[in-house]
Parts: C-alpha cells; structure tokens; sequence
C-alpha cells in the first residue's frame, strides 16, 4: 500500500510525463501473463515510449489539468497507459500489433495531443504510414509546384527556340533556291 506522499510524488512524477508525452493511451490488461507484459513494455520501449499500470483515482487526479484529460472517459477497471514521447503512429502500431496476437490487452483510447480518440481511431492511427514516409510525401507535395513552373518555363525557351530555328531553317531553304 502507497503512503500519502508516495501517492503524491506518483501523481507529480505522472502528471510531468504527461505533459512530455505526445499521446497517451489507455488499455486493460486483464489476463496477460508476466511474460506477456514483460515483452509488452520491451516493445513499447522500442517504439520510444513506456508502459505503466496506475491505479484509476491515481490516474484521474494525475490526468486532470493536463494534455492527457480526454483519457479520463477511457479509464475502468484494470488500467495501463503508454505514453509515446517520439512517435505516436509507431506506439500505436505496436499497441494494435500486440493486441491482434493477445486479446487479454485491449485498447480502450487514447489522448494525441489533447484529443480524445476512441479505438477505432488508435486502429486508423496505426494505418498510417511512419512519420518518415509522411515527411517525404510532404516535401513532395512542396517540391511539386515550383518544380512545375520551373519546366514550364523551361518549355517556353524551348519553343521560342524551336520557332527560330524553324525560321532559321526557312531563311536558308530559300535563300538557297
């Protein structure tokens, strides 16, 4: 059991992660065995984020007031978040991942940036490509424009020189009758 000021220096330590956490989502473990929930929290780790089972109130208390709020109609029952501090899509590919191989884990919410998303929103957040993929199709899109207009303009200058060479060719043809 957690004295006073455990509590209190949880509920500090949770509310700073929280405000250094691009997402916060919400799942219930119920049933996942230790290795499970070891392999789990390695994953996560990967993905750069970190996995913790707090006690609701706790949770509550922690999330108010903070980006991670929305997550409080998430949280019932046995409940652990992960909170992605790099790259939410790649957290919630894990997050989706894990869940489709161990249905003990399942994925209540979450709060991107202070948001609230249900389920099906981590699901279609895990679809999406990794953020590098989606920076270069950005530029992409910024790149494609100017390039346009550059070999638009180049095919001006083209042409006009067609059209004297063409004219040049002419000249020649009849001044050599």
């Amino acid at each position: 059991m957690l004295t006073r000021a455990q509590k209190e220096e949880l509920v500090r330590n949770l509310r700073e992660k929280f405000q250094e956490a691009q997402a916060v989502f919400v799942t219930s473990f119920k049933g996942l065995t230790a290795n499970e929930s070891n392999e789990l929290r390695r994953l996560i780790r990967e993905a750069g984020g970190e996995y913790r089972v707090v006690k609701n109130t706790l949770l509550r208390i922690a999330s108010a007031d903070t980006p991670a709020e929305p997550i409080q109609e998430f949280i019932e029952g046995p409940t652990g978040i992960a909170l992605a501090y790099k790259d939410p899509v790649a957290l919630a590919k894990v997050l989706k991942e894990f869940s489709e191989e161990h249905e003990a884990l399942v994925l209540r919410g979450a709060a991107l940036q202070g948001k609230p998303v249900d389920a099906k929103g981590i699901e279609a957040l895990a679809k999406l490509p990794p953020r590098e993929v989606l920076l270069a199709q950005l530029l992409g899109l910024l790149q494609a424009p100017p390039a346009r207009l550059v070999q638009l303009l180049a095919n001006v200058v083209r042409n006009f020189l067609y059209v004297l060479r063409a004219i040049e060719e002419k000249k020649k043809a009849e001044g050599g009758q």
